[in-house]
């Protein structure tokens, strides 16, 4: 079994396969259980042995001393030609910064941002991030604007830290908007097949060449449950998961996949979605059950 054969030039000159991996639940943040650091360790190997060259991560994936870009860094440092990693600051400073109020977080800040990229630069063991991703506070943002902290990475970028940027929980108008400011590589965002608030966004990224990166996209901490999505997966023996995710690949070719998991049994499964062949029908009953 390997990893689907379907890939995107992410940025333009990074050619990734369209199933990667999601790095945060080897912490168990911001909550939740986590595996054991070796059963991390080897989910980590055996992600790349399955042919899988994209890792998502942050250096505020981190709990109780366990942190996601030092897992990376043990399990694959040096690391194989063509391993894309993708990271993102903003938000937050550090994985705690999560408990603080809005006035305490200052990773939207210029030397928050600063500090974000050199900690990533640092626990991951390289001299330039492939794609940093600037992750937009949630609800409690208010009015925060993404041009300023955009052009701070945009300065690192010209400094060389940074080979392409991505911004993630944004709107569709800070999308336009960040277009305008920097060449933008993706878009990470909120988006499954029960959660559909970005259907216009998905489309505008595929027709600007960008590429769409959904987080939670088999439902995240509440799993999709979907009369529809049992029967389509009971149709192809495949699980609900492997289904919402094979959805994805098929809603449009620009979406790229970072599914997370502990597990290596699971992460196998979700490498196998790859192979899952929608029918016109299946598509169809998806759609409802959306």
């Amino acid at each position: 079994m390997i990893v689907t054969t379907a890939r995107w030039a992410l940025g333009g000159d990074l050619s990734v396969a369209r199933i990667g991996y999601g790095a945060m639940k080897l912490t168990g943040w911001p909550r939740g259980d986590r595996p054991s650091r070796d059963t991390a360790l080897a989910v980590l190997r055996r992600a790349v042995e399955l042919g899988v060259d994209h890792i998502d991560t942050s250096h505020y994936y981190a709990r109780d001393g366990v942190a996601a870009n030092e897992l990376i860094r043990e399990a694959l440092h040096p690391y194989p030609d063509g391993l894309v990693i993708v990271t993102k600051v903003g938000a937050l400073v550090e994985g705690s910064d999560i408990d603080l109020p809005a006035s305490g977080k200052t990773g939207l800040a210029p030397d928050g941002l600063r500090r974000g990229v050199e900690a990533n630069l640092r626990s991951l063991g390289v001299d330039r991030l492939d794609v940093v991703n600037l992750r937009m506070g949630d609800l409690d943002r208010g009015g925060t604007s993404l041009a300023a902290p955009l052009e701070t990475l945009l300065a690192l970028r010209e400094e060389g830290l940074i080979r392409h940027l991505g911004v993630s929980n944004v709107t569709a108008a800070e999308f336009a908007e960040a277009r305008k400011i920097a060449p933008i590589a993706c878009v990470q965002n909120l988006y499954n097949l029960t959660r559909r608030e970005d259907d216009p966004l998905v489309d505008a990224c595929a027709e600007a060449g960008i590429a769409y990166v959904p987080f939670f996209p088999v439902g995240g901490f509440q799993p999709l449950t979907a009369a529809r999505l049992d029967a389509v997966a009971a149709r192809h023996g495949a699980t609900v998961p492997q289904v919402a995710l094979a959805w994805l690949l098929a809603r449009s070719p620009n979406i790229l996949l970072i599914p997370g998991t502990g597990s290596p049994a699971h992460l196998e499964e979700n490498v196998a979605a790859g192979t899952l062949e929608l029918t016109p029908d299946d598509l169809a009953d998806l759609t409802e059950a959306g």
